[in-house]
């Protein structure tokens, strides 16, 4: 399975993986080394947790480095005036008559409550590629769908900041 990523999330993954080999790697080594000192290790809690941590970070370690490894690069192709890969839009609810903020994101950066909608979701492939003015269909499920208006677009590098543009 191959991990849709941009440079940036690659590069963001990378410095985290560098630093549980270098940094905290180390780190929990020494940790386990003095925790087993204590004596008895059926009975040593520190110890126990060490081991924990230490395997926890192992863990992370491969994951990140699967990541990396089946990672195909994806950039964001759409036009200055349509909605891209982590561009903010202000989008209108009819039903709920409200208005949001949200940016499509890529998968491994999605967090719903803070308006960062994958690209994978419904919602996500819908809007991308819409303009302001543009409205669409959001089918949730076979039993539930919304509708959705674009209300304006700003468009960010692709970490999220730096406005660029305003439509």
């Amino acid at each position: 399975m191959n991990n849709e990523l941009t440079r940036q999330d690659i590069q963001k993954m990378q410095e985290e993986l560098d630093y549980r080999r270098l940094t905290l790697m180390p780190e929990l080594i020494e940790e386990v080394k003095r925790t087993r000192a204590f004596g008895d290790l059926s009975e040593n809690f520190e110890y126990k947790a060490a081991k924990q941590a230490q395997n926890k970070n192992r863990s992370r370690i491969r994951y990140l480095e699967g990541m990396i490894k089946s990672a195909r690069i994806i950039d964001d192709r759409s036009a200055a005036d349509q909605v891209g890969l982590f561009d903010k839009v202000e989008v209108y609810l009819p039903e709920d008559d409200e208005t949001e903020i949200i940016q499509v994101v890529s998968t491994v950066r999605c967090d719903p409550r803070k308006g960062l909608i994958s690209r994978e979701s419904p919602f996500g492939k819908q809007v991308l590629g819409k303009r302001v003015g543009d409205r669409f269909t959001v089918q949730v499920n076979e039993r539930y769908s919304y509708e959705a208006e674009i209300r304006s677009i700003t468009k960010t590098k692709d970490d999220g900041s730096a406005p660029l543009m305003q439509y």
